[in-house]
């Protein structure tokens, strides 16, 4: 436990069902790329089911038990993309109910796995079919209640117990946890609950708040938001967002902007939250993040507060997000095709800036630079261009011989200048030059000397190409 951590269960619980909610708000210090705006992921994979759907899970079965709909041994029937179901099979674990769940088959193994682990049984069906084709998971559903003795359907995207669920608790925590201080909130829609509930809570609170609502490309939410028509829907690999209908549980008069998102920048978000943030998120984490930082970029402003939703855990994509081979058939690794650009991205992040030194510098300050940014060498500049190279091991030779040679300019000792190379030539140009015997390159921007690469530059970004 981190030494400023704080015990946050101080006593014990009744079931499982009572530590559902308040997840924290984390920082996300690395995959924001430098932005000042403050990003935080509201942790929802902490929840004990693994997802924000454990919220409504438990909130749609007391809404039928308060109904009357739902009596004591009776089947709980839903369509589901998989954490909706493990929600309701852990409450119905509790609270002794059956549950059967119908399941497209795009979805994940682990999360089958999961809910027929808890109990339930699973009927998967074909994803490649309209909302309107019998075999269509909602309507194979459906008919399962009419079949089945003492079943309901949860209908998480018609049951107002949905958002309402993320309107008592999700809302009201986010609030909560940045001191009002929230200025945006970036969720992502399936059934459209959780955007909807958290949206009115923050909005009655402070009207400005803005929400936004990132929309997997191929998803007709965000066409009909702009439009008010039903476009095309086409098929896409993030598993629980977007849809190919609309449902009454997304209200989409407190949304103020969708934005639609690739698979392969959702995918690729999702795991620089695993690898450089520690957060071990799901393809719809990714989808939201993506925006949020894209977001964060836009406003330039320390004083705004961004929150984005970390859905689910990544456990339940072992077998996709998490797998290289799947994600390479079905192409959505980064682009193995390496640019001078995306190389200077990645460097950048730790070490902005060119570092340079004048001709009259001399080798004492040289020194100082190079153990002070933990660099090998420097180049040389004179009116914005390079003439001469000072290295750590050059100078270091140098001043073994001829001790009072500290204090001389740098232009006595200097080696051959470093080629130049422009930010939009061929990444090949850079390597001819690294392998024909110069140790470093400067690359120019707009006409002027902008960074520095070396050998182990290249060499460090080209093993970390797959993200």
């Amino acid at each position: 436990m981190s030494a400023h951590a704080q015990p946050p269960h101080k006593r014990p619980y009744d079931s499982v069902l009572d530590v559902i909610g308040w997840t924290p708000l984390i920082r996300l210090t690395r995959v924001v790329d430098g932005a000042v705006t403050p990003v935080y992921g509201k942790a929802e994979f902490m929840n004990p089911g693994g997802s924000v759907k454990d919220r409504i899970g438990i909130a749609m079965i007391e809404a039928a038990e308060r109904a009357g709909t739902l009596k004591p041994g009776g089947v709980i029937v839903e369509g589901t993309a998989g954490n909706t179901g493990i929600g309701l099979a852990i409450a119905a674990c509790v609270k002794g109910y059956r549950c059967i769940f119908t399941m497209p088959d795009k979805f994940s193994q682990e999360k089958i796995r999961l809910m027929r682990a808890f109990g339930a049984e699973v009927i998967t069906t074909p994803s490649a079919v309209p909302p309107d084709h019998p075999d269509n998971y909602l309507n194979v559903a459906r008919r399962l209640v009419d079949e089945t003795p003492n079943a309901v359907m949860a209908d998480q995207f018609y049951n107002d117990a949905n958002p309402e669920a993320h309107y008592e608790t999700t809302g009201p925590e986010i609030w909560d946890q940045t001191g009002g201080r929230i200025t945006h909130f970036v969720g992502a829609a399936g059934t459209g609950g959780t955007v909807t509930g958290v949206a009115r809570y923050l909005k009655q609170q402070n009207p400005n708040v803005k929400v936004i609502t990132a929309d997997p490309r191929g998803s007709i939410y965000a066409d009909y938001w702009r439009t008010g028509k039903i476009g095309d829907y086409a098929p896409y690999k993030v598993e629980g967002a977007g849809n190919d209908k609309i449902p009454t549980t997304l209200d989409f008069d407190v949304v103020d902007e969708f934005h639609s998102v690739d698979d392969r920048d959702s995918f690729r978000m999702a795991r620089r939250l695993t690898r450089e943030e520690g957060l071990f998120v799901g393809s719809t984490s990714g989808l939201i993040l993506h925006v949020a930082v894209q977001l964060a970029r836009e406003l330039d402003d320390p004083n705004a507060l961004i929150v984005g939703l970390l859905c689910d855990t990544g456990e339940r994509y072992l077998s996709k997000l998490y797998n290289d081979e799947w994600m390479r058939e079905n192409q959505l690794l980064v682009d193995q095709s390496p640019t001078i650009e995306s190389l200077l991205s990645k460097k950048q992040r730790d070490l902005p800036g060119l570092i340079a030194v004048a001709p009259d510098t001399s080798i004492r300050q040289a020194l100082q630079l190079i153990e002070d940014n933990n660099v090998s060498q420097l180049p040389v500049l004179h009116e914005r261009e390079c003439v001469g190279s000072v290295s750590e091991s050059g100078l270091m030779a140098r001043l073994l011989r001829e001790p009072d040679m500290i204090d001389a300019p740098v232009d006595q000792v200097m080696e051959s200048p470093l080629p130049v190379v422009e930010d939009g030539a061929d990444f090949d140009r850079i390597t001819h030059e690294l392998t024909g015997g110069h140790p470093a390159v400067v690359v120019r921007t707009h006409g002027e000397p902008a960074a520095i690469i070396t050998r182990f530059d290249v060499v460090h970004y080209l093993i970390g190409l797959d993200g």
